[in-house]
């Protein structure tokens, strides 16, 4: 069993979704290997707070309604509003028929950053527990 200890690390970059780790010095046994390179490291956990399905269920029914839609379309938690032919206009007002449903105000950063049927179940849900 062996161990490697780490006496510095310069971190060239940070991202998002990496760290890069560029060059790092590791003296094993008295000897120096000044400049090792690493690979990018990506993100390797994600946690996904999603929506109940009831909801993302209520909300597609309501985009359906709002952009009139026939009852064979296919609405899911990732069918894109731009996708399902919505522009601006109709956006909001699938956001007001969304606040209407459900009983929340949804300020107009919060309704920017709605571009899918998800974002607007998980959204909603997270108001609506902000409001109890």
């Amino acid at each position: 069993m062996g161990s490697i200890t780490a006496s510095s690390f310069a971190i060239s970059s940070f991202k998002h979704n990496q760290i890069c780790l560029k060059s790092s010095s590791l003296p094993i046994k008295g000897i120096s290997f000044p400049s090792l390179r690493m690979k990018p490291a990506t993100r390797r956990l994600s946690i996904n707070c999603a929506a109940k399905p009831e909801t993302v269920d209520k909300v597609c029914e309501i985009v359906k309604k709002q952009l009139a839609l026939p009852g064979d379309s296919v609405v899911n938690g990732e069918s894109k509003f731009a996708a399902l032919g919505a522009d601006s206009l109709d956006t909001v007002e699938i956001v007001m028929g969304l606040e209407e449903a459900f009983g929340i105000t949804v300020e107009e950063e919060n309704a920017q950053t709605i571009a899918t049927v998800q974002d607007a179940a998980d959204l909603i849900e997270d108001l609506v527990a902000k409001k109890c």
